[in-house]
């Protein structure tokens, strides 16, 4: 593999390339980091049931993003058949962390949504998901791999504002409610150094 594709990974994030991505209008334009929270089926944080004994979990959020979620799997799943989406990652109740897309492409996780004017958030915004759900407060596990990840992307990519990670509901009001009443922003923004509004 080209040393540049893998220079676009985390490390250490398990790679499950979603065909949900697409090139970004400029792949330098990264400006935000979008958190949002998914559970399938929602608020359910089961093993997907047709993952080998011993082997690593498998999940319907991946499903969801790989295109291959059965709608006969759960009657929840029938209502969202086809819809085409991904996120750049997704941050699981444990801390493993699942790739879906590089980060010089564009994951379809926004929506329509505006961030300081600028509309259209996917061309220029990482989006991380974490597994969960408005109802339920997040692991420490979760919160310790978000806040490493978005150390690494900071370094990474020194263009990304510091200050500039967003919940979803705060790009998409009224849509979009995630990451929800639950995240604890002062914890995240005390471990990154960022004031609090």
């Amino acid at each position: 593999m080209a040393a540049d594709a893998i220079a676009q990974r985390l490390p250490g994030a398990l790679w499950c390339a979603s065909p949900n991505s697409d090139e970004r209008p400029d792949p330098a334009d990264l400006a935000l980091i979008v958190i949002h929270n998914i559970s399938l089926p929602p608020d359910s944080y089961d093993a997907h049931p047709d993952a080998p004994e011993g082997s690593p979990p498998k999940s319907y959020i991946d499903d969801l993003f790989l295109n291959r979620l059965d709608p006969a799997a759960h009657p929840y799943f029938a209502s969202i058949a086809g819809l085409q989406v991904s996120a750049h990652l997704c941050i699981f109740r444990d801390g493993r962390i699942h790739q879906y897309a590089a980060f010089d492409r564009r994951a379809w996780h926004a929506g329509a949504s505006t961030w300081q004017g600028r509309s259209r958030c996917n061309d220029f915004s990482i989006g991380i998901e974490l597994e969960g759900s408005d109802t339920r407060p997040f692991t420490d596990a979760q919160y310790t791999a978000l806040i490493d990840t978005i150390r690494w992307l900071q370094t990474r990519y020194p263009q990304l504002p510091r200050e500039a990670i967003t919940g979803h509901s705060d790009i998409a009001p009224g849509r979009k409610t995630d990451p929800g009443p639950h995240f604890d922003w002062p914890r995240l923004r005390t471990a990154l150094g960022i004031a609090t509004p």
